[in-house]
């Protein structure tokens, strides 16, 4: 039921307008010319049922793939910062 809303129908109207008058068509005339129907509908085909295990699997993956990005990117930094540190000592080291 939640992934398969069910759309309300739209009510007809059943008031009349006053100051309007009814519509009324001609009937089609009848032609020797050959008429093809138009392109058919497709069916509509049915979304695949998605179970809570599902979702929940992919919340886990999504927060375990997250926790490791962060990870590597700490890690990333703190070695840039270590590298810096020790280039400046060396250089400073050099310069005696």
């Amino acid at each position: 039921m939640l992934f398969r809303p069910q759309l309300p129908t739209a009510p007809m109207p059943s008031a009349h307008i006053a100051g309007s008058s009814p519509v009324t068509h001609a009937p089609a005339s009848a032609c020797s010319c050959q008429h093809t129907a138009g392109p058919s509908m497709a069916p509509r085909r049915q979304l695949p049922a998605v179970s809570t295990g599902a979702v929940a699997a992919v919340l886990v993956g999504g927060v375990v793939l997250t926790a490791l990005l962060t990870a590597v990117a700490v890690s990333a930094v703190s070695v840039a910062v270590a590298a810096v540190v020790l280039r400046s000592l060396l250089a400073h080291q050099r310069h005696r």
